[in-house]
């Protein structure tokens, strides 16, 4: 049995798509204007910190990331050649490896979340007020 939408779903589906399109392609000019790497970067250097000196396993960061995975042992090599990233030896698993943000992997993610934290206020705090932005938050919690 097909299922079809409502016209009522049909609008939010295409606001909810043209407002992630254009947030999205915003943040990503703003950092490509400040000579700093994409969104992607900034996604993997966050999951980094927060999971502090443990790091995380790959597997980990591919769950804990939110972008989509297609190419993320590429990106760990650039990452890691780069210097941002450390790979080391897992200890429980000697044939696995953790990843960990690097001194250099911390600092760039302050300079990214300079230009990113500005952009979000921008597009959100700049358009809708603080209820506005808290129910934004509480209806789109339900979708995911």
């Amino acid at each position: 049995m097909t299922r079809k939408p409502d016209d009522e779903t049909v609008s939010a589906w295409i606001a909810l798509a043209r407002a992630h399109r254009l947030a999205m392609s915003g943040i990503e000019a703003r950092l490509k204007a400040a000579g700093l790497p994409s969104l992607s970067w900034y996604d993997v250097l966050w999951e980094l910190e927060k999971a502090g000196e443990d790091g995380l396993r790959p597997f980990e960061l591919e769950r804990a990331l939110l972008f989509e995975q297609y190419n993320l042992s590429r990106l760990m090599d650039r990452m890691v050649k780069s210097g941002l990233v450390d790979r080391c030896v897992c200890p429980d698993d000697r044939r696995g490896q953790t990843l960990r943000i690097s001194t250099e992997g911390r600092a760039l993610r302050h300079r990214m979340w300079a230009v990113y934290g500005d952009a979000i206020a921008e597009v959100i705090g700049g358009r809708l007020s603080a209820g506005e932005a808290q129910a934004l938050a509480a209806m789109l919690g339900k979708l995911g």
